[in-house]
């Protein structure tokens, strides 16, 4: 069986949930292999079920195949700060897009493999940061020569690429299903 690849139409619908009438996304997500939804929070210290007061600020841990989606509801990019948490034992992907920036870490085991900012692929960090580079350049991630390079808009292809380093595929279905949601509101940017 050949497996297709995820690419930036694939999470074209998820980039578009997020992006509001005048273009701006506000989107955190983060891909989390083999780990159910309650112990995603849990590792993150979210207690599903816990109201969303005040500004509503929240996390959303979808099912999906392959692992747990977390969404966040706020700006504090918790899902994203948290990555390497998510990924003890496993590995996790996060995306983060917003006005103020736009950026990827790849984590596994707790340690960050790769992290950049969507808008420049060649000052990337961490242990292997040339891990996912055949798949930055295969999604257009990565312009290529000395200079930083600006990719249109690069969420969806960030997402896709969330998928291929963990193997957690997001569809529409997955999303449409409840989620269990908890509060972020205790945790550090909000407190």
């Amino acid at each position: 069986m050949v497996m297709v690849k995820a690419t930036a139409a694939t999470y074209e619908w998820l980039h578009q949930e997020f992006t509001d009438d005048v273009g701006d996304t506000w989107l955190c997500v983060c891909f989390v292999q083999d780990v159910p939804p309650d112990e995603a929070l849990r590792r993150i210290d979210v207690v599903p079920g816990s109201p969303l007061g005040g500004e509503g600020f929240g996390v959303a841990a979808y099912r999906a195949k392959g692992g747990t989606v977390l969404v966040e509801y706020g700006w504090g990019a918790i899902v994203h700060d948290s990555a390497g948490l998510l990924s003890e034992g496993s590995a996790a992907a996060a995306v983060c897009a917003t006005i103020k920036g736009a950026d990827f870490a790849f984590h596994q085991n707790g340690d960050l493999i790769t992290t950049f900012s969507l808008y420049s692929y060649r000052y990337r960090e961490g242990a292997e940061p040339d891990r996912l580079e055949a798949d930055v350049t295969d999604l257009g991630l990565h312009v290529g020569g000395g200079e930083p390079g600006f990719v249109d808009d690069p969420t969806a292809a960030a997402l896709a690429l969330a998928e291929r380093a963990t193997g957690v595929r997001f569809s529409p279905a997955a999303y449409a299903r409840t989620a269990l949601v908890g509060s972020t509101e205790h945790l550090h940017p909000y407190v």
